[in-house]
């Protein structure tokens, strides 16, 4: 009887400890297809074109927003306890750090582009200035002015003298001076560094000469026109100064032609008896004035930030302005 006893107590046990576990295993299946309809769900629902707008979309105004409330939140924490004039102070702390933070960020944009909507007046020496040649003088001196655009593309024009002086070979003779112009295009690269290459064409006067016979005790200026290439070497930052280099060559056509049309050849006594026109170098080199030549000149000039101001500039302005109205 007792065994039967013992034997019913345990069966009953083995049973109480079986049934738990088959609830749990029972459950955990049923809970499998909801666990994955509920992973499933926003796949569908992005699929889906409800119309609506995604939690994705609304998240970076959101955040945005957030930033901002908390930014409020810190300020007015900071300025809790204060009386009325440090709450004026840490204001006007505030505003002032702002701005310098802004202004940074302007100069730092400007600093990506120092050649944009410049209007620079330049001077110098050579043949930019506006041109250069022979007979002791070599360079011509002037003035000009460009407008570098947006593009990097910059329109000039220049205009030049050469001095009336003596000759350096023969005291008693003087060299005539004159005038050039000069008109062009450049273009710039690099424009994020403060060393800029460029290209330019021009045309107007580019090269002269001086009669080796003189009139009067002067001997006459020879003059050409034509066209020029050079590669520049400039530097522009946004500040005022500017500075330049230029290598080139000129081709002047008037040069290339046959001498009754040449401007550095002319007629020879000897055709005033003959019957026949002949013609003679009017200058030292006995073949003429060559209709091609390496050039050279250097240029300064003031770029003249105050017209077209930075991005730091106009806030400066205009800081200016409300202090004024302020007062």
């Amino acid at each position: 009887m007792l065994k039967k006893l013992l034997l019913l107590l345990c069966l009953s046990s083995l049973v109480a400890w079986a049934a738990p576990a088959k609830a749990r295993k029972a459950k955990s299946k049923k809970a499998t297809p909801v666990a994955e309809q509920t992973v499933e769900a926003p796949a569908a629902s992005a699929d889906a074109d409800d119309g609506f707008m995604s939690v994705a979309e609304t998240a970076a105004p959101a955040a945005k927003v957030s930033d901002e409330d908390e930014e409020e939140e810190n300020v007015e924490a900071s300025m809790a306890g204060m009386n009325a004039a440090q709450r004026k102070d840490f204001l006007a702390r505030k505003k002032f750090e702002e701005e310098q933070r802004l202004d940074e960020y302007a100069n730092s944009e400007r600093r990506r582009d120092w050649l944009k909507d410049r209007l620079i007046f330049e001077m110098g020496l050579g043949s930019r200035m506006p041109f250069m040649g022979e007979s002791g003088m070599g360079m011509g001196f002037g003035i000009g002015a460009e407008y570098i655009t947006r593009w990097h593309v910059g329109a000039y024009a220049s205009y030049g003298f050469l001095p009336k002086v003596k000759d350096s070979e023969f005291e008693y003779w003087q060299l005539e001076g004159g005038t050039g112009y000069k008109v062009g295009l450049n273009y710039y690269f690099f424009p994020k560094i403060p060393i800029h290459l460029g290209l330019s064409a021009s045309y107007g006067t580019v090269y002269f000469d001086h009669d080796m016979e003189p009139e009067n005790n002067v001997r006459k200026l020879i003059s050409v026109n034509g066209f020029q290439f050079d590669v520049l070497i400039s530097y522009l930052t946004n500040e005022w100064y500017y500075l330049q280099f230029s290598f080139g060559m000129y081709y002047a056509p008037d040069l290339g032609k046959a001498p009754e049309n040449n401007p550095s050849y002319k007629k020879t006594v000897d055709s005033r008896t003959s019957a026949v026109d002949t013609y003679a170098s009017r200058v030292v080199n006995k073949d003429g004035m060559s209709k091609t030549g390496i050039v050279f000149g250097i240029t300064i000039g003031y770029a003249f930030p105050e017209f077209f101001p930075d991005d730091t500039e106009k806030r400066r302005r205009q800081r200016e302005k409300e202090r004024r109205n302020a007062k």
